[in-house]
């Protein structure tokens, strides 16, 4: 109830400051002894393996809300297991012109345009750098991208240019190829584009001093054939996953009515749900335990979440969810995992992954 009232009172004022407010408010937190005290101890029976790594449950933050502050220590202390940092590019940009957020509450969404707005490689890597291990109480992704001005066919030099930058700090790298605000990004997802730029970055993250799973950011707006097609790149190449999905160029349902849908952009949150969701199964089913898929767009709640699990997701992550949700959505989106689990008979949360895709094998 209290943050019913505060979220009515901050939703008065421009989203992205209130972003520049919540930056603020997490640095706070991320103090030392403020995030060994508040940090909640997530259920055992919660813990995924994945990637070579262990998570303490599979609840994370999604890119786009840390654009390279390192606000992570903040965000580990509300509870999240996995932060995903960025999306970063090689030189520092901008992003696109302002307004480009904007709020629908009506739908539990929101619309942006932001364009990869960070301060680039080098000034994520000099945060990440000054974090001290007991500063990074989980599991830190980083998320890049190209920028702007940098055309399709030079895209993979900037792609490398990040991981040799930020290599080091990460736990796991993201190749983001699917937001829809730079221009001609989700070209690369084409096929012959997707294979020459994944297998590059695949091949420099096994060659790493440390070697570090990449993994790649698809669409909810591509058809079968082609989530078909990037999978088996990505099964070919030696990628470690797929993050299904970005936002969407969609207004599904009731969303497309409000006067903010006509706003250009990509769309998160609620009414993202069903298509991430269909993307998201179509994924697990084509990589069939070869790849680890990363569930995103519209969880909400733990029963979303529980669902993707069940549908092959191994991990998930929430962005929207958690603006709507507020501070304690972490913690009461596990609880509610845990009553799932109670519910339908499983002691571990690894045992749900993918039950959904081997029962209609089954039958």
């Amino acid at each position: 109830m209290i943050w019913r009232a505060l979220r009515w009172l901050l939703f008065r004022f421009d989203p992205e400051r209130i972003h520049a407010l919540a930056v603020a408010a997490l640095r706070l937190l991320g103090w030392r002894p403020l995030a060994r005290a508040l940090r909640p101890r997530a259920a055992p029976s919660l813990a995924v393996e994945a990637m070579g790594l262990r998570f303490e449950h599979p609840l994370g933050l999604a890119a786009g809300f840390d654009k390279g502050e390192v606000i992570a220590p903040g965000l580990f202390a509300l509870g999240f297991s996995h932060v995903e940092i960025g999306t970063i590019t090689p030189r520092p940009q901008p992003g696109n012109p302002r307004p480009r957020l904007f709020r629908l509450p009506e739908h539990r969404a929101i619309l942006n345009r932001m364009g990869f707005n960070n301060e680039g490689a080098e000034a994520c890597a000099r945060r990440l750098a000054s974090l001290e291990p007991v500063d990074r109480r989980g599991i830190v992704g980083v998320n890049v991208g190209r920028n702007k001005d940098t055309p399709n066919e030079r895209a993979e030099d900037d792609y490398l240019a990040c991981i040799d930058a930020l290599h080091p700090f990460a736990d796991y790298l993201v190749v983001n190829i699917s937001s829809p605000n730079t221009p001609g990004l989700r070209e690369l997802q084409q096929k012959e584009a997707l294979e020459r730029l994944l297998r590059a970055c695949a091949e420099k993250a096994r060659a790493l001093p440390v070697p570090k799973p990449l993994l790649v950011k698809l669409a909810p707006d591509l058809s079968e054939a082609a989530l078909d097609e990037a999978v088996d790149i990505a099964v070919a190449v030696g990628a470690a996953g797929i993050v299904a999905t970005n936002t969407t160029l969609q207004r599904p349902g009731a969303a497309g009515s409000h006067p903010r849908a006509r706003e250009a952009g990509g769309l998160s949150g609620a009414p993202l749900a069903p298509l991430a969701a269909l993307a998201l199964q179509r994924v697990a089913g084509r990589a069939a335990g070869r790849l680890v898929v990363v569930g995103v767009g519209g969880i909400m709640s733990a029963e979303d979440a529980y669902t993707r699990m069940r549908a092959g997701a191994s991990l998930v992550q929430a962005y929207t969810g958690y603006i709507y949700g507020g501070p304690a959505f972490p913690v009461r989106l596990l609880h509610g995992l845990e009553e799932l689990l109670k519910r339908d008979g499983f002691s571990r949360i690894s045992d749900v992954i993918g039950v959904d895709i081997r029962r209609r094998r089954a039958s």
